[in-house]
């Protein structure tokens, strides 16, 4: 079994292939398009909360939603919104 001897040249090599690859993936990313109605699970996913404080953002009124046919969804573009308007931003 012969011994390979990796140099400070091949690793810097490897490190532009690794980031010229991230890139890519970033970039092919950033083409994809989000839905614009999702169902309460996505919503759920998307937030990492649970179907109670779905409910509640949705009783309270601090989520907008439409019902069809007892289906929920709602606007991806409305619940960015709801976060950008909650953001609390500390002087620390």
């Amino acid at each position: 079994m012969a011994a390979t001897i990796i140099t400070t040249e091949d690793l810097q090599e490897f490190k532009h292939e690794l980031l010229d690859q991230i890139k890519e993936l970033f970039n092919s990313q950033s083409n994809f398009k989000q839905k614009k109605w999702l169902k309460s699970p996505e919503v759920r996913e998307l937030l990492s909360i649970s179907p109670g404080t779905l409910q509640n953002l949705r009783i309270n009124g601090t989520l907008p939603y439409t019902k069809v046919g007892g289906v929920i969804y709602y606007d991806y573009e409305e619940i960015q919104q709801v976060m950008e308007d909650n953001r609390i931003h500390n002087k620390y």
